[in-house]
Order: structure tokens, then C-alpha cells, then sequence
């Protein structure tokens, strides 16, 4: 039995797909295959049943498996306080990060972090909040950056900062007069939003409350996928829009002219950085959190925790 051999079975029981397991793994499948069947030789088991699509676990497997999950975590921890010791942060982090989040909060700090820890790699995905939350539990990332309270079991979240939510409004649309807007003053048949599976969405929704305003009979229903989208829409046409406080900081100063602060208590979203509550690269996770918040500016710094909008 050996480590390889395990992480394998890890592998395939994540994806529950040899091929796929095998591509995770930087190995051919045949490869793959040959050292999980001679690790059930060894054992006398079958881990897997090779008859259903997708591969499942058979019942002792199921068991060796979360026994195979102990280990690899021991020796992940075992490796962790060698480079402790040796007081250098070296090792690889997986991190999701949420789409209304990525391109606005990923520039601040990558570069900083980069320099600062050389033998760091880090590999980034941009994952829905649902997929995020599935993909750190499968192991198959080790970090998340989102939107919280999520209140998942298992699953430690630690606040980074809280972000205010601003309107971003039609110089054509009657709220541009304003100098502080009401979620009252939104028209739901005006408002541009995120398509479904985005949290920032839900939040809109909850904010705007929505699903007691929205009107029956819109002759033009437009979803979008980015906020990018949704900002140019405004531009272009009527109407408004929703825009998280880090997506403005590269707004010109017309386009400046087109926020909208809410009236106070201001609402915000809470952006954390989220792990599962087996994680041992907790050095790593330290540093990164680190640079996230060296690298956020100050007003948004010091944004206090007024009105947070649920998911």
C-alpha cells in the first residue's frame, strides 16, 4: 500500500470516472488502473464497481475510502509542520472564487502575493457559489472566496471584509435625480439583473424584494452573465442596476456620475474566505488572507457590517 495508491482511489471517487481521475492525477488511466487493482489484490477487496457509470464505491469501499481521506490529511499535516519548521511557505492552493468577485478582487492581490511568496502556486477557478461549495468538499480545491453567511456544516468561514452595494443608474431613468436612493425607488421592470445560480442575484432580489414588486406581462425579460453586461446595458438603455463597491473603483468620471449610494443603514455584502473543517494548509490560507486584506482600499476596509443582504 502506498500514498500514490490512495491518492488514486481519492481521485476516482471524486470524479467518479477513471479517465477523469487519471487527467486529475497527471497519470495515463492504464496507469491508474493498474495500481488500484493491485492495491485491492493487496487488500483482497473490490474499492470499486467497474459495472456502473458513473464508478461507485462498493460498501467496504466506502469505508476504506474515508479511511484513505484520514490518512492523506495526516500526511498533508505531517508535511505542513516540516515547512514550518523550515519557515518557508512552499506547497500549491486551490481556490474557488465566485464570478461578481473575481475580476475586481483577484488584481488586488495576485501580483503582491506572487512576489512575496515565490514557491507558492496558486490555481484559481471561477465556480459558482453551489460548485464552489460541492468542489471544497470533494477536496477538489482547498479555498473559497465568496459571498457569506452561508451557514454550511463543516464548512468555517472567515470574514474578510464587508462590501457596499451601490445603483448604478440611467441618466435617462428618473432615479438619476436622486442623490440617495431607496430599494423603493427601484422599478423591478427597469432593473437589469444577473442570470439564475449567481448569489449577488439573490441578493438584488432580497434587497429590491422583488418577489413582492415584480409585475406580471414584461414584453423584454434580459438576463446577464457579468456584471460588465449588465453596467453597459444601463449605459446603452434605461434602467438600473446593482453593482458591488470593488466593481466601481475603475468606473471614469462619467461613469462615476452614474452611482448611487442606498440611504443608511447601507446594505453590504459579507465576503469571506471559506475552508472545510478538515483543511490543514492553514499557513498558506493565513498568508493569503493576508494579502487580501493588505491589498483592500480603505474605504472598503472600513466598511462596518450595517445592513448585510442574504444570499
Amino acid at each position: 500500500m502506498t500514498i500514490v495508491q490512495l491518492e488514486y482511489i481519492i481521485a476516482v471517487d471524486t470524479h467518479r470516472h477513471f479517465a477523469k481521475a487519471a487527467e486529475h492525477c497527471f497519470v495515463t488511466q492504464p496507469s491508474l488502473s493498474a495500481q488500484i487493482q493491485k492495491l485491492e489484490e493487496e487488500l483482497c477487496v473490490k474499492i470499486f464497481d467497474r459495472t456502473k457509470q458513473p464508478v461507485l464505491p462498493t460498501e467496504p469501499g466506502v469505508q476504506l475510502l474515508e479511511q484513505a481521506r484520514k490518512i492523506l490529511t495526516e500526511c498533508a499535516m505531517f508535511k505542513e509542520m516540516v515547512d514550518s519548521k523550515k519557515n518557508v511557505l512552499t506547497g500549491e492552493l486551490k481556490i474557488g472564487v465566485i464570478p461578481t468577485l473575481a475580476p475586481y478582487l483577484l488584481p488586488l492581490f495576485i501580483q503582491t502575493f506572487a512576489k512575496k511568496n515565490p514557491f507558492v502556486k496558486l490555481i484559481i477557478n471561477e465556480l459558482t457559489t453551489e460548485t464552489l461549495i460541492m468542489r471544497l468538499r470533494e477536496g477538489r480545491i482547498d479555498v473559497g472566496l465568496l459571498i457569506t453567511p452561508l451557514n454550511e456544516k463543516g464548512i468555517k468561514e472567515d470574514v474578510l471584509f464587508y462590501e457596499e452595494m451601490v445603483a448604478y443608474i440611467s441618466k435617462k431613468n428618473a432615479a438619476y435625480k436622486k442623490t440617495y436612493v431607496l430599494p423603493a425607488d427601484i422599478d423591478p421592470e427597469k432593473l437589469w439583473l444577473l442570470e439564475e445560480g449567481h448569489c449577488f442575484r439573490s441578493q438584488i432580489v432580497n434587497l429590491c424584494e422583488l418577489h413582492r414588486q415584480t409585475k406580471e406581462g414584461s414584453l423584454f425579460e434580459y438576463e446577464a452573465g457579468s456584471l460588465e453586461t449588465l453596467r453597459r446595458m444601463v449605459e446603452i438603455n434605461d434602467g438600473i442596476t446593482i453593482l458591488p463597491e470593488l466593481a466601481t473603483l475603475d468606473l471614469d468620471e462619467e461613469q462615476q456620475k452614474s452611482v448611487r449610494h442606498f440611504t443608511t443603514p447601507r446594505p453590504v455584502r459579507e465576503v469571506s474566505i471559506i475552508t472545510h473543517r478538515d483543511f490543514v494548509k492553514k499557513r498558506l490560507v493565513e498568508a493569503l488572507k493576508t494579502a487580501i486584506v493588505a491589498s483592500i482600499p480603505e474605504k472598503v476596509k472600513n466598511n462596518l457590517k450595517e445592513h448585510v443582504i442574504p444570499i
